[in-house]
């Protein structure tokens, strides 16, 4: 483990404990054992630690949940995995969740991270848009936006149970419970709230598509990082494939399955994903 991965893994234990505010860095420093000038080598401030946290967790959970909504073949089984892999995610990376929630209600006065965290937001909109339309389609027309807020709402909502309760959560159960809800919702809902206009008024111009040359660039300092043979050429060919289309379909797909696990590859094999249009 490098010294940036231990500064972020122990200051979540902190933050997640004591709060981002109630932290300073010099706690940080002490947690880890390093200095400070260490840890600012690694980060700027605690602002540039908690966004890379925020970064970091967040490209890991959409991503997976992501891939599972993309390449579930049944629609009846597709709300269930949705909620499934959330939950887990969220279950997984609990103490990144209390901060991540903590922070969405603490970051008024920090515009970068307001920034970052409805960036997120919206891509997960983005997902639950897709799904919502493959599942429901014309049917739920009218009130297609209060449903996208409505399953939102059940994902803030449940995942409190996790910060609160030390009981083991039965995430099956959860996931069948919330399935119903939603198909109540989408088959009996008449009157909507959220208008189209109204989205589009709400959403930022950080929605784009990131270019092609960013996703080189980040292919380009994965490479460097990562040591692992078969990811590592992977990537290498991944990249080339950005700059001069040749490998088949079916190769480009295979060379994205090599990367798709990589605790360091999630966000690139989003974007990949994204741009090749798996």
């Amino acid at each position: 483990m490098n010294k940036k991965q231990l500064i972020m893994e122990k200051a979540l234990e902190l933050f997640a404990k004591q709060g981002i505010e109630a932290t300073p860095v010099q706690h940080i420093t002490d947690y880890c054992g390093i200095s400070k000038g260490a840890f600012y080598l690694s980060f700027k401030s605690k602002d540039e630690l908690v966004t890379a946290l925020i970064d970091y967790f967040m490209m890991q959970i959409i991503s997976d949940i992501d891939y599972q909504v993309a390449n579930m073949k049944d629609d009846d089984e597709l709300l269930y995995k949705f909620y499934y892999t959330t939950f887990q995610s969220f279950h997984k990376h609990s103490d990144f969740a209390k901060v991540f929630v903590k922070e969405q209600t603490q970051s008024c006065n920090n515009e970068e991270l307001l920034i970052k965290i409805r960036y997120y937001n919206s891509i997960m909109e983005n997902i639950i848009s897709s799904m919502i339309d493959r599942l429901y389609g014309e049917t739920v027309e009218e009130t297609k936006f209060d449903l996208l807020y409505c399953i939102k709402g059940f994902m803030n909502t449940y995942t409190e149970l996790f910060f609160f309760s030390t009981l083991p959560l039965d995430l099956d159960l959860l996931a069948k419970s919330l399935v119903e809800k939603t198909n109540l919702l989408a088959k009996h809902t008449t009157l909507p709230f959220i208008s189209e206009e109204l989205i589009q008024m709400y959403k930022q111009p950080m929605n784009e598509e990131i270019p092609k040359e960013q996703i080189v660039n980040l292919i380009k300092e994965k490479i460097e990082e990562i040591e692992e043979p078969i990811e590592k050429e992977s990537l290498i060919l991944l990249n080339q494939q950005l700059l001069d289309p040749n490998f088949s379909p079916a190769i480009v797909k295979g060379l994205y399955e090599n990367i798709r696990n990589h605790p360091q590859c999630k966000w690139i094999s989003y974007l990949l994903r994204s741009y090749f249009r798996f």
